[in-house]
């Protein structure tokens, strides 16, 4: 299933945010710890470096990710250039308090009453931007959703006597290249419903847990994998919950709906959907191995 999901907005926002970096000082992107890469969108970057500006990465929602995988997403991004990386939840005040300090350590010719640090807010849908900018502002200036793409135009804020800030409409990309991007991006609700069939997004999901997390599965729905694949975890869910339709059929759209809401609000535990090896491979797959064909 080929996922692709690209409201209209999206393209006038794209246009305002190259406008706007030419008066920026940086960039903070939001993205999902869970699934750095997947959920960084190639446009930042490609806006960013052609004005040269730093940026400081967020790996939000990090107390849902796998600690393993987010550490070595910070060496991974921390080893390039211009860019700071650091996993936080934009939802606890004390990991937002330390965000300003790095930014003035990116920029640090910028930060003062005469000379403001102008910081430009950027990320996918869904990834906690506004959570984020409330935070920063210590109130409510941004409308903040479970469905992506709640913030739709720019805004911009004094954040203190020498910092501003600009908030962003989340912006995915018009072709998503690889599919299991965009079936990552569906499982952590990145992606309107309307773009993704439910029980598929599910099946995914289920698959990367049994290969990866087949204990936390266990744990949270009560059953043995016994070699399950995704589809074997969505019908065990279903008879296990009693999700029945009125001809006693199993309910598997209930059931492929109860996983992605325990992924997504960390029922299931700590759970990375990537890592940077796994980046790689899915990049670089190994050449297919020759075979001699008898004359």
């Amino acid at each position: 299933m080929a996922i692709q999901w690209y409201p209209g907005h999206m393209t006038a926002a794209r246009k305002k945010a190259a406008e706007t970096m030419a008066q920026t000082d940086m960039v903070i992107e939001v993205v999902d710890a869970r699934l750095p890469e997947a959920s960084s969108n190639p446009m930042i970057a490609e806006l960013r470096l052609a004005r040269q500006r730093p940026c400081l990465k967020i790996l939000n929602k990090a107390d849902l990710a796998d600690p393993a995988a987010t550490q070595a997403w910070l060496k991974f991004y921390n080893a390039q250039k211009g860019v700071k990386a650091v996993a936080l939840s934009c939802k606890k005040a004390a990991d937002v308090a330390k965000i300003p300090a790095l930014c003035l350590a990116l920029a640090p010719h910028r930060g003062t009453p005469i000379k403001p640090l102008r910081m430009m807010i950027m990320g996918i849908p869904n990834v906690g931007k506004s959570t984020l900018m409330n935070a920063l502002l210590k109130r409510r200036v941004a409308k903040v959703g479970d469905e992506p793409a709640v913030t739709k135009s720019q805004q911009r804020l004094v954040l203190n006597d020498s910092m501003t800030l600009i908030d962003t409409p989340g912006m995915l990309w018009p072709k998503i290249e690889h599919e299991r991007d965009g079936l990552m991006l569906a499982a952590s609700h990145a992606v309107g419903r309307n773009a993704v069939i439910d029980e598929e997004v599910a099946t995914f999901l289920a698959d990367s847990l049994v290969a990866n997390y087949p204990a936390l599965v266990q744990a949270r729905y009560g059953f043995t994998l016994d070699e399950m694949d995704g589809v074997g975890v969505i019908e065990a869910i279903a008879k296990r919950r009693g999700y029945r339709l009125k001809g006693g059929e199993a309910d598997l759209e209930k059931a492929a709906l109860t996983l992605l809401q325990d992924y997504r609000d960390g029922s299931l535990g700590r759970v990375s959907l990537e890592t940077p090896e796994q980046r790689r491979s899915m990049l670089n797959p190994p050449d297919a191995l020759e075979t001699n064909v008898p004359e």
